[in-house]
């Protein structure tokens, strides 16, 4: 079971550039990585996903990667990489990398060799055309900058094709070379010590004319390869997927439990935003009903926040205009198909939304991520551009810059905001304060891990008259815990047939909680209970 050590675990989404500067450059680096990894390990999380750190033009930062095996001269060295990961294997944790499978940057040597020479045997790395026609049924993803999954190379007089950013092209899948050179990609970086991969943007690999381009059946022959590959070469390492797409069209990358371990839950995500501001269970529970059962040995992985916007794609026209109503009501909070904007400024900063919000995503059956700096409730900046405004230096301390560098001038500004600057945000100000965002994650996530119910067991929603009132269990065949939540701001009856004595893993020394149907929860209770030993 041993291999399998990603279903317990709870992984910690670490942006080097954002996290801590050793040599006061202005930048996170490895260095300053390890320096706080034991900080990382006393949120109880257990695995770090690290965005790329890959030399790259930082058009996306770092998903644009010019050198595949190399590190980015801003993060330090690939020696500094290996320290980082052994340091992390010191105490415990893991470590998985970005695998950027299916595009890179247009600055790589591949594509500029490409696009010099038609008979290069890099020009068939890429996906061209002479008329830039072909693949009309694909959706455009970047809808805010890009018009035509089509552009136009002046070198190499012709068309190129990428899904992402015009300075992204795709990598050409039907081309075996491809395949090798991404095998020898993987066998490089597990050689390094790394714990897996979380695999980018993964429906898009192949194109075929009279289909969206998306999930064709090409693409999961050649990722289970890869799965073949990492199985037989490097047993116990971990492959995740980024795939935005509904549920049942996820179930295929888990395979026979032959391709992906995990795989990525994006339509939950706005769901559980939704469901709170509505005081309403039901877009949870609907989603939940949709999500099929998947193959043992793997696992959906959830999220609140992470490094791109919030993405609205898994949502109808009508819930998405909703959405952006309530969550983000000025034009620069909104980008592409989503949110531009933290957790804590989404939830407008209070506490037992806060709190009810994360023990509900750390008690779903998946896999959890935390994003860096949700855990002491960190703001954004809206006026940055792209994705950037969730991508702000990490608040240490009310000092210079936050205590992240000793630089005059950071990569981007600390947020210094009257509510979330960095003199009120920070970790030294939360360590003293037991009732702060970071106290409560470390409770909520060693509860968690102290409850094999919450990490394994099955789902079994509980019915309650109620719409704001959301109950299940999750169970085991020695374990069960009641997970209770009251989605409204206002006192509400628990309703349905619930009843009985428990105790609150999330308020142990507090007396037992007597249920019954006719009883009022408090606005936001937050509770998760085991029966009590009579």
């Amino acid at each position: 079971m041993s291999d399998q050590w990603y279903l317990d675990t709870v992984f910690y989404e670490l942006y080097l550039r954002a996290f801590q500067d050793s040599n006061g450059d202005g930048h996170g680096d490895f260095g300053g990585a390890i320096e706080r990894l034991d900080y990382i390990k006393s949120l109880g999380v257990e695995c770090i996903w690290i965005l790329p750190h890959y030399p790259s033009p930082l058009k996306d930062d770092g998903y644009d990667v010019a050198d595949y095996m190399g590190v980015h001269p801003d993060y330090g060295t690939l020696d500094d990489f290996k320290a980082f990961v052994a340091a992390a294997h010191q105490r415990g944790l893991r470590v998985i990398i970005d695998l950027v499978m299916n595009h890179c940057s247009d600055q790589h040597p591949w594509f500029q060799a490409a696009r010099q020479d038609r008979n290069s045997p890099y020009h068939d790395y890429f996906v061209w055309s002479d008329t830039g026609q072909e693949y009309a049924d694909t959706r455009i993803i970047f809808l805010d900058t890009e018009k035509s999954n089509w552009t136009y190379d002046e070198a190499a007089g012709r068309y190129f094709w990428h899904r992402f950013y015009s300075s992204q092209p795709d990598l050409n899948y039907d081309n075996p070379a491809i395949h090798e050179e991404m095998f020898n990609i993987i066998r490089f970086w597990l050689d390094t010590g790394v714990d897996g991969f979380r695999a980018d943007a993964v429906p898009y690999l192949y194109e075929r004319e009279g289909t969206n381009c998306e999930n064709l059946p090409e693409t999961h022959v050649f990722l289970k390869k890869v799965r073949r590959l990492i199985d037989e070469e490097y047993p116990g390492r971990v492959l995740i997927a980024e795939a935005n797409q509904w549920p049942e069209d996820l179930l295929p990358y888990f395979g026979n439990g032959d391709e992906f371990q995990i795989c990525f839950h994006f339509p939950i995500m706005p769901r559980l935003y939704m469901a709170l501001k509505q005081a309403d269970k039901t877009p949870i529970v609907d989603i939940l009903a949709r999500t099929p059962a998947i193959p043992e040995g793997c696992q959906w992985m959830t999220f609140l926040r992470n490094h791109d916007e919030l993405t609205l794609e898994m949502v109808t026209p009508e819930e998405r205009q909703w959405m952006w109503q309530q969550y983000a009501p000025k034009p620069r909070m909104r980008l592409n198909l989503g949110i531009r904007r933290r957790l804590a400024p989404l939830l407008d900063n209070h506490p037992d939304r806060w709190l009810l919000l994360n023990a509900l995503h750390l008690s779903l059956p998946g896999t959890p991520i935390i994003y860096y700096g949700d855990e002491i409730g960190m703001g954004d900046d809206i006026w940055l551009p792209d994705r950037h405004g969730c991508r702000t230096p990490m608040q240490w301390n009310a000092e210079h810059q936050a205590g992240f560098s000793t630089a005059e001038e950071t990569y981007f500004p600390v947020i210094s905001d009257p509510v979330f600057g960095y003199q009120f945000v920070n970790v030294a100000l939360q360590e003293m304060n037991e009732d702060s965002y970071l106290w409560r994650t470390r409770k909520l996530i060693k509860t968690r891990q102290h409850a094999a119910a919450l990490r394994r067991g099955t789902m079994e929603i509980i019915p309650t008259r109620n719409p704001a009132i959301l109950v299940y269990w999750r169970v085991l065949p020695d374990e069960r815990v009641l997970c209770l939540y009251n989605l409204s701001m206002h006192p509400q009856p628990l309703g349905g047939s619930l009843s009985g004595i428990f105790h609150d893993l999330l308020h142990p020394g507090k007396r037992s909680i007597t249920l019954s149907p006719d009883m009022e929860l408090p606005g936001y209770a937050t509770h998760w209970l085991e029966m009590a030993q009579l």
